[in-house]
């Protein structure tokens, strides 16, 4: 095992550990890092990506990196779909509530009212 490589680096410009990404297509499996972000040339672990991590080494040229894909954004729409929906729920409930009280109470408090105003308007004794 004379051609072992090294351990690897960690990412560059990463603090932390590297997020583990696929091997590069096209390129040599046991020439890359398992993390995708180092290449070995057979003496030393060399940058894949280039600093601005538009480039990417193949094993033998420079080439575009590819863009990441898309993530979706389904479960942030459902939470803002629900919590709209439940505020709905909430209103038309609130409202029909205030609706049942004025159509079965409404007599009785405008008797309540005009029992005020009556009150109001009398002389005292």
């Amino acid at each position: 095992m004379a051609d072992a490589p090294p351990p690897v680096p960690a990412a560059p410009g990463s603090s932390g550990p590297a997020v583990p990404t696929p091997v590069p297509a096209g390129g040599l499996a046991g020439r890359y890092s398992a993390d995708g972000f180092w290449w070995w040339d057979g003496s030393s672990w060399k940058p894949a990506y280039s600093q601005d991590r538009l480039w990417r080494w193949n094993g033998q040229t420079w080439v575009p990196a590819q863009a990441a894909p898309a993530q979706s954004r389904g479960g942030t729409g459902a939470v803002i779909g629900l919590v709209v929906g439940g505020f709905m729920l909430v209103l038309v409930v609130v409202a029909a509530i205030v609706v049942g009280l004025l159509y079965f109470a409404g007599p009785q408090i405008s008797n309540v009212f005009s029992n005020v105003a009556a009150a109001l308007g009398s002389p005292t004794p």
